[in-house]
């Protein structure tokens, strides 16, 4: 039978790789969760062949139960009938089966039912759910609602809604979107107020919730009357019951086993999730950046399916006598498409893990000021985890949602007309890929939060170390060609600063966001050929690439191509 974990060389590549004994260390408080618990591991060894069991049992329900459900899910979709949402048949099936293999709570901590699991595990779990059914992984992924309620809420909220996502019985939804505030939450107008007892209640419309039929919502309201801005945000939990109508969902491109509701509260009852007027500063920060995350292993899954249907159907296909993977033109879009996936798949994971080390430093550093412990070591860490995350989470989520709308489009191309039928599965993922670079904040605004990172060169520190190594044979020559995409960078950030144009370097964003990233993930493949000769192709044909695509940019930039768009008001008339 297959198994998307264990079919998966690439995947497992990355696992076997994976740099998780201080993560793991952290999560299971230096192995004492396994005094608590007999099912905890005991050591870093036994807690990543516990990882590895559960994977391949993800990848086993993922591979021979979820995806054979995908097309009739597809086909059926989220239904709505007076004032109800419904599941489609395969969807109900695929949840009910993931609650029984108690997978529900997969980064939830034991005491409430869960595993207890890093989110660099999790993500891969989410990739094998996004690669069977993408809309799936809107259910399956909301798993953060509850994290978040982990995280930050009062021991009195997690008793009252873990142990029931835990055990599948609830599913959330993060209620943050509004008519008139979407990329901009500062907008949100939902308002949030107290009775005379001191109960919090909601009022106010939220539109474009993913799984806003879920039986508990975060919801990001307005608590401080008169305020417009963040500082007037709180963040609050609530049932989704009978005051809260669903007042439609919407119907969508792809993703059809996915609902996507507006919602309306009516005076429904709510409790404050840490504390208020820190709704956007601090929990929905958090909440993006798995988001973010999560949409990443979603572009990943979907890209793998992709490449995998365009692979068997170029193997399959015969034209002119031969089959048409054999052909040049053909052969050369499928190595393409491995290749980028390969790259893609080395900056998620390294991304995952920093976002690890980012929630890990920050909780170390919490407990050690409640016992009035040294702070200083512990708060390096979490300024350099924060500083990276905040620039590998945008690049990660543009460049993995964007890569997974061009590999599924050139799969469609290489099925031709058959493609564009609904009796293959391409069509579906083609149409499903497409939200990927619009939801949890589109492409551009993933520029808009990487630029900072990009023109501030974060990275510099992890450049230079990793130049200073020794590489052997071909390896050392793609080095160079990395400093040639180091020196084509720093011209680029000159020619941005010297210009002094804040309008000029808000455009050229995307380029110098795009150089930086061809230079991280360069490194990131070159040391991954450098310990396994099977990944030097990969990197050579990624560095050379990402060579030629930063000299493009770099002639964009310098070519006051720009110059005119700053001025689109007036050419746009």
């Amino acid at each position: 039978m297959p198994n998307f974990f264990t079919d998966n060389s690439d995947l497992l590549f990355q696992f076997n790789r994976l740099d998780l004994k201080e993560i793991v260390q952290l999560t299971e408080e230096d192995f004492h969760q396994a005094e608590k618990f007999t099912y905890a591991p005991i050591n870093y060894e036994d807690a990543i062949e516990n990882y590895k069991k559960i994977l391949e049992v993800v990848g086993d329900i993922a591979s021979n139960f979820i995806a054979p459900r995908a097309a009739s899910v597809d086909e059926e979709g989220a239904s709505f009938h007076e004032g109800k949402v419904k599941y489609a048949k395969g969807t109900k099936e695929s949840l009910d089966l993931l609650s029984k293999a108690e997978l529900m709570g997969m980064i939830l901590p034991r005491e409430y039912g869960g595993l207890n699991f890093p989110t660099t595990i999790y993500m891969m779990a989410v990739e094998l759910i996004s690669r069977a059914d993408a809309s799936l992984m809107n259910i399956f992924g909301l798993q953060d609602i509850a994290k978040t309620i982990s995280q930050f809420a009062n021991e009195q909220l997690k008793e009252e809604f873990l142990p029931s996502f835990s055990s599948g019985k609830y599913t959330g939804a993060m209620a943050l979107t509004e008519p008139d505030a979407g990329s901009d939450l500062q907008a949100v107008k939902l308002s949030a107020y107290q009775d005379e007892n001191g109960k919090w209640f909601l009022r106010g419309v939220k539109r474009f919730i993913t799984n806003g039929n879920g039986e508990v919502l975060l919801v990001l309201a307005r608590t401080e009357a008169g305020t417009k801005d963040a500082r007037g945000l709180s963040m609050f939990a609530c049932y989704g019951d009978g005051t809260v109508k669903v007042r439609r969902i919407e119907h969508k491109l792809g993703i059809h086993g996915s609902p996507t509701c507006e919602l309306q509260f009516n005076d429904t009852p709510a409790f404050l999730v840490g504390e208020r007027r820190f709704g956007l500063l601090k929990y929905v920060i958090y909440l993006m950046n798995r988001a973010r995350v999560g949409i990443g292993a979603q572009s990943l899954g979907i890209s793998q399916a992709a490449y995998e249907e365009a692979l068997n159907y170029a193997k399959a296909r015969e034209q002119f006598g031969k089959p048409i993977s054999q052909l040049p033109v053909v052969s050369n879009m499928l190595v393409d498409m491995r290749v980028t996936l390969e790259a893609n798949r080395s900056l998620f994971y390294q991304t995952s893990l920093w976002l690890d080390r980012k929630e890990k430093y920050e909780e170390l550093f919490e407990r050690l000021k409640a016992e009035k412990k040294s702070l200083a070591e512990v708060n390096e860490k979490v300024k350099e985890a924060g500083k990276v995350t905040a620039f590998l989470t945008p690049l990660t989520k543009y460049v993995l949602s964007e890569s997974a709308n061009k590999i599924a489009y050139d799969a469609l191309q290489i099925h031709g007309g058959t493609g564009y039928m609904k009796e293959f599965k391409v069509e579906r993922l083609a149409r499903d890929a497409r939200i990927t670079n619009i939801y949890e904040g589109t492409s551009q605004m993933q520029i808009v939060a990487a630029a900072g990172g990009a023109i501030n060169d974060v990275l510099s520190e992890y450049f230079d170390v990793w130049d200073k190594k020794e590489y052997k044979g071909s390896i050392a020559q793609l080095l160079s060609h990395l400093h040639e995409i180091r020196q084509i960078y720093f011209e680029c950030l000159k020619y941005l600063k010297d210009k002094k144009d804040k309008s000029f370097q808000e455009i050229a964003a995307k380029d110098i966001v795009e150089i930086y990233g061809y230079l991280y993930v360069g490194y990131l493949l070159l040391q991954e050929a450098n310990s396994d000769n099977r990944k030097i192709f990969t990197a050579r044909r990624y560095i050379l690439d990402a060579l030629a695509k930063s000299l493009k940019n770099q002639e964009t930039i310098k070519s006051e191509l720009y110059s005119d768009v700053i001025h689109a008001d007036t050419i746009l008339q």
